[in-house]
């Protein structure tokens, strides 16, 4: 297991197997965000897609989503949709 220092979580994670994006930001995410993180990006991107009923494949909701992983990376915001609760169980 390859491990590397998480901005988030620190020191000793493990990394992802993969470059998880394109191009420098991907090559970022890969050397900064372990793989805890990065499926904690992919739980909140799915709820960004779902609640906002965006497309992956439509250019302009890419570029929304990747403003979000952006900003739940290497910021540290919340990018919950507005509005957003949980379903009560």
């Amino acid at each position: 297991m390859t491990t590397i220092n998480c901005i988030k979580y620190g020191a000793d994670q493990e990394a992802i197997p993969y470059t998880p994006y394109p191009g420098e930001l991907g090559k970022k995410i890969h050397q900064q965000v372990s793989l805890k993180f990065w499926q904690e990006w992919l739980a909140q991107q799915t709820m960004i897609i779902n609640e906002n009923h965006f497309s992956p494949i439509d250019p302009d909701h890419r570029k929304i989503i990747e403003e979000k992983m952006v900003e739940f990376l290497f910021e540290g915001k919340d990018v919950k949709p507005q509005g957003y609760a949980p379903d009560e169980a």
